[in-house]
């Protein structure tokens, strides 16, 4: 009988490093309540993690210390075994792009539906929801333990804007943005434009003016003249009396912001 310290060996040694209590039972031929118990002393020698009910992770000795495998190491692999569609986004998805002003400290994942957050050893996982994440366009980045799905790099720009609160604010999204502005192609920024709230591309257009990408901020502005019926609040839910009104991005800048430096 295959004993369960073998099991996760054997997955390891075969590139595989997550499983599901199924699999288990099935491959160690004991009962469930045998199984959990040693699933349960693997993990009290921090070689195995549970991310989620019913599904399990093996932790090589690099990562006992996180208590965990990397969040961009089995996200895809959990969200596989949910059966849900996702990709890397926000602040963890700048940062795969290249903008790492400040080390997200939770793995941000855009779902369809809302989802609890957690936490696996050291790592946090954190879910944000948008409806018709289907349309917004995503690149595939390799990890040590396979493919990642993350959006593209201009998506990231626009919703880093259309998600302030999960983003630290907006002079964190500025700071961000003034780094991932190197990244942008404008063709397949006004692209993404396209899929996004107007409202998000007249913040994002002010925002990289703000942090010296103007030039690529040049493509969303006919787009924004044709698109833009209203005037919008750089920020929701602040009084705009007595705030600039920007003709260029059709916007009431109605907070300061300030980028780091």
């Amino acid at each position: 009988m295959v004993r369960a310290f073998e099991l996760i060996a054997g997955l390891a040694a075969r590139g595989r490093h997550h499983f599901t209590t199924d699999e288990a039972v099935a491959a160690l031929g004991a009962s469930l309540p045998a199984v959990r118990a040693s699933l349960r002393r693997l993990k009290a020698k921090g070689e195995v993690a549970d991310p989620h009910r019913g599904f399990h992770v093996v932790v090589p000795p690099e990562y006992r210390r996180l208590g965990c495998l990397p969040a961009e190491q089995f996200v895809p692999q959990l969200m596989a075994h949910l059966g849900e569609v996702y990709y890397a986004a926000l602040l963890s998805a700048a940062e795969l792009h290249g903008a790492a002003h400040q080390r997200p400290q939770r793995f941000q994942v855009m779902v369809k539906t809302s989802r609890r957050s957690f936490a696996c050893g050291e790592v946090r996982v954190q879910f944000v929801a948008r409806t018709d994440l289907e349309r917004t366009p995503v690149v595939e980045k390799n990890t040590p333990r396979g493919v990642l799905r993350v959006a593209s790099a201009e998506a990231t720009a626009l919703e880093l804007v259309g998600y302030p609160d999960a983003c630290g604010g907006l002079d964190n999204v500025a700071s961000v943005l003034a780094e991932l502005g190197e990244a942008l192609d404008a063709p397949k920024l006004l692209a993404a434009a396209t899929l996004c709230p107007i409202a998000w591309v007249q913040r994002l257009g002010y925002l990289l003016d703000l942090v010296g990408h103007r030039e690529v901020g040049d493509v969303l502005v006919p787009h924004v003249k044709e698109h833009a019926h209203a005037v919008a609040p750089l920020v929701r839910g602040e009084s705009k009396a007595g705030a600039q009104r920007l003709d260029r991005w059709r916007l009431v800048v109605n907070a300061n912001v300030e980028p780091a430096q």
